[in-house]
């Protein structure tokens, strides 16, 4: 009975234990979803965001404003795409909701009419009323209708700014600017200056059959705004970095392995050497040996292939000498057997073994390296991740964000599909 007791004691004892790890564990991750709740201060999350510039950043991200401003001073009219004077219309041209003369009229549509008068500028805005301005040198001498200012708009002495769902409107004593969003990434393929803009597919087909394909190309390519020729350059760059970082890193690293190896390697100091070397080549990361090496060789596509060659060789150093430590010793002694030399024996009895394991490594890591390349780029000052950075420091061009990201995503996968293609016919064949 001692005995039996004994045992149901232990046993109970060891229910109890698990009874209260399992309920210990829940607890202990519950209380750390606590503490991060309050240490990364969540509660105020939503009284630091900013929603309405969320909206913005993602209507940007897929239509574009068209901007007429006029000088107050002058009276003079320009109007661009996005403000730019490489997608500035004519003088005397305009979309055709804009109606140029002694009064400028622009339509926003849905009943919002701006009308920049002679030294006034009036906003009929439907079911609020009509707003007037006379900007000059004591201020912009709003009139606005009477109750309350609602909040999309701001008034001041010096400032008017007027935002609806139509477009917007801002008046200072120099300038009164009016801009209106479309759908769509206007001028992609041609600049209002080409001769095929506005052309629609059906004419652009047949003036290439007529003997017009390479002017219509070139100025698709040349495209001022977007920049097609540079763009392209700047993916070449990118998967450039990527393909000699990780292909001179696994050139560098095989040798060394063999260092690293115990099977291949027996004096106990070689190995240590050799894998604290690896150790510290992929402990640090490639942005921090992206920045030294910009500071050591300055910026370039060179650098950012440098970067990832030496963190890679840490990596392929550990993994490839973990390959060589699981070899076949049997396969060795059969091609020593016949009398081959130390080199023909790596060559025909180690290299066949470890080929799929090197081949699939280096096919992933050419893989990988082609997203860390677009973030390396943008340190260094190359590749597709320089034009990402510049397009979202500027934060006004948010279309030609969304069309870098769209082409990094389509590089990836490119890179995955080209990757898995090689891994199948290389490592099977």
């Amino acid at each position: 009975m001692t005995a039996t007791a004994e045992l149901k004691g232990q046993a109970d004892a060891l229910f109890l234990r698990k009874r209260l790890t399992a309920f210990a564990l829940p607890v202990l991750i519950l209380a750390y979803l606590t503490y991060i709740f309050f240490a990364f201060d969540m509660p105020g999350l939503s009284e630091r965001a900013d929603l309405d510039n969320g909206k913005t950043l993602i209507r940007d991200s897929y239509s574009y404003k068209t901007h007429v401003t006029r000088d107050n001073r002058s009276g003079d009219i320009s109007i661009a795409v996005e403000g730019e004077r490489k997608g500035a219309y004519a003088p005397g041209t305009a979309p055709d909701w804009v109606t140029l003369g002694d009064d400028t009229v622009i339509d926003l549509g849905d009943g919002h009419v701006v009308t920049f008068g002679e030294t006034t500028v009036s906003y009929d805005i439907p079911g609020y009323g009509l707003i007037t301005s006379e900007p000059g040198r004591s201020g912009v001498q709003a009139v606005l209708p009477e109750g309350d200012v609602p909040d999309w708009i701001n008034a001041s002495k010096n400032r008017l700014a007027i935002t609806t769902d139509a477009g917007r409107l801002t008046i200072t004593r120099n300038r009164s600017e009016v801009f209106r969003y479309s759908l769509g990434w206007e001028l992609f393929f041609f600049t209002l200056d080409s001769p095929y803009h506005g052309m629609g597919a059906g004419e652009l087909i047949s003036r290439a059959f007529s003997g017009e394909a390479g002017a219509i190309f070139s100025d698709i390519w040349n495209n001022k705004m977007w920049r097609h020729a540079d763009v392209a350059w700047a993916i070449f760059e990118t998967i450039l970095m990527a393909f000699l970082g990780t292909m001179g890193a696994a050139i560098v690293a095989l040798p060394l392995a063999f260092l690293a190896a115990r099977n291949f390697a027996p004096l106990m100091a070689i190995r240590f050497a050799a894998r604290r070397l690896f150790d510290f080549f992929r402990g640090v990361d490639a942005l921090i040996w992206t920045i030294v090496l910009a500071r050591a060789f300055g910026p370039g596509p060179l650098t950012g292939a440098l970067a990832i060659l030496i963190t890679d060789t840490g990596s392929f150093g550990k993994m490839f000498s973990e390959a060589l430590e699981n070899v076949d010793g049997k396969q060795i002694e059969g091609i020593q057997s016949t009398g081959a030399k130390p080199l023909q024996r790596y060559r025909f009895g180690v290299l066949p073994q470890i080929t799929p394991v090197l081949l699939s490594q280096v096919l992933y890591f050419l893989e990988s390296n082609t997203r860390s390349a677009t973030i390396i780029g943008a340190i260094t000052g190359g590749g597709i991740g320089l034009l990402l950075t510049q397009a979202i420091i500027t934060q006004k061009d948010w279309e030609e964000v969304s069309y870098y990201i769209v082409l990094i995503i389509l590089m990836v996968m490119l890179m995955d599909w080209f990757s898995g293609l090689l891994r199948r016919k290389l490592i099977k064949g």
